[in-house]
C-alpha cells in the first residue's frame, strides 16, 4: 500500500510539471500566434491547450488509479484513465481536422504572409525547453512506469521534433533568395500546418482504437498479446500440458491475464502448480509493471456425470 502511495505522489509530481509546462507553452504560444498570424504557431497552441485541459483531470484521478480494486470495482478504477485517453484523442482527432480545412482554406485565398524570423526563433526555444521537459518526464518514469506519463512524454518528445521541423522551415524564406521560392513564401504556413497536421493524425487516432479495445475488454493488439505468450508459454509448457489458451484484456493500464492448460493426466500437485504460477508471474515482472495473473487447469464439463447427478 505505501509503495503505491508513493508511486503515486511521483506520478503526480511529474504530472503536474508537464502540466505546468503546457500553460505556460499554451499561454506563450496563443501570444506568438496573434502576434505573427502563423497557423502553424497555432496549431501547437491548440494541441497544448487540450493537453492542458486533459491534463487537469488526469492529475486529480492519479490517486484513483492506485486503490485497489473490490467487490463494487472488480477490475480497479483503471478504466478511469482510458475514458479520458479516448476523450483527449476525440478532441485532437477533430481539432487537427479543422485546421487542415482552415489551412486549405487560406491556401485558396491566397496564402498568408508572417514574420518567419520571429516565429524561427520561438519555435527554437520550444525545442529545447520540449526536450528539457522530456528528458525530465523519462527520468521520472523510469521506477514508476506510468502510462500516463508515457503518454505525455511521448507528446512532448513529438513536439520537439515538430518544433526543430518548424524552425528550419521558417529558416528557409530568409536564406534562399531566388524568385520561384519568394512566391510560394505567402502558402509556406499553410503547407507547413497541413502537413504537421497529416503527420499528428494518425497518433490520437491510435490513441482512440485502443482506448475503446480496453473499454469493450477486447483483447489489446497483437503485439501485446503474442509478447506475453513468448513470456508464459516455454514455463506453462513444461507442465506437459496438451492445450493452453488464454484469455488477456487491459484496463487502462493493467493487463489481466488468464492461461487455461489442459493437463495430459488427472493430478497434478498444488505445490507444481504455484511454482509454474509465480514463475509466470516473475517473467512478466520483467516486462510489465502492472498486471494480474493466474494459472488454471482447464475443466472439461462432461454431459454425462451431469445427467447422472441430474437423476440422482
Amino acid at each position: 500500500m505505501r509503495t503505491g502511495k508513493r508511486r503515486s505522489k511521483k506520478e503526480k509530481k511529474a504530472m503536474t510539471v508537464s502540466l505546468y509546462g503546457n500553460l505556460f507553452f499554451v499561454i506563450l504560444e496563443l501570444v506568438m500566434a496573434v502576434v505573427t498570424g502563423s497557423q502553424a504557431v497555432l496549431l501547437d497552441a491548440v494541441y497544448d491547450g487540450i493537453e492542458f485541459f486533459m491534463l487537469l483531470p488526469s492529475v486529480l484521478i492519479i490517486p484513483l488509479l492506485y486503490r485497489p480494486s473490490n467487490d463494487k470495482y472488480p477490475f480497479g478504477h483503471m478504466q478511469i484513465e482510458t475514458v479520458f485517453l479516448v476523450i483527449k484523442g476525440i478532441t485532437m482527432t477533430s481539432v487537427t481536422v479543422g485546421l487542415i480545412t482552415n489551412s486549405i482554406n487560406i491556401l485558396l485565398h491566397g496564402g498568408r504572409t508572417v514574420d518567419f524570423g520571429v516565429v524561427a526563433w520561438f519555435e527554437l526555444t520550444a525545442c529545447v525547453l520540449g526536450i528539457a521537459v522530456t528528458i525530465y518526464l523519462k527520468k521520472k518514469n523510469k521506477n514508476i512506469k506510468s502510462p500516463t506519463v508515457e503518454v505525455e512524454m511521448e507528446g512532448w518528445k513529438i513536439d520537439s521534433i515538430i518544433s526543430l521541423g518548424m524552425t528550419a522551415a521558417f529558416v528557409l524564406p530568409m536564406i534562399v533568395p531566388f524568385p520561384w521560392f519568394q512566391a510560394l513564401v505567402p502558402y509556406l504556413d499553410s503547407l507547413l500546418t497541413m502537413i504537421l497536421s497529416v503527420v499528428m493524425l494518425p497518433i490520437p487516432i491510435k490513441t482512440v482504437i485502443t482506448g475503446i479495445r480496453d473499454l469493450l475488454l477486447i483483447s489489446p493488439e497483437e503485439e501485446t498479446v503474442e509478447e506475453i505468450k513468448s513470456l508464459v508459454e516455454p514455463i506453462i509448457r513444461e507442465s506437459n500440458c496438451s492445450e493452453c489458451h488464454y484469455e488477456i484484456v487491459r484496463t487502462g493500464r493493467k493487463l489481466w491475464i488468464s492461461a487455461y492448460i489442459t493437463l495430459n493426466k488427472d493430478e497434478l500437485s498444488v505445490r507444481r502448480f504455484k511454482m509454474l504460477q509465480t514463475r509466470c508471474i516473475a517473467a512478466l515482472t520483467e516486462k510489465y509493471s502492472d498486471f494480474y495473473f493466474e494459472l488454471l487447469p482447464e475443466i472439461e464439463f462432461d454431459i454425462e456425470e451431469l445427467n447422472e447427478i441430474l437423476s440422482k
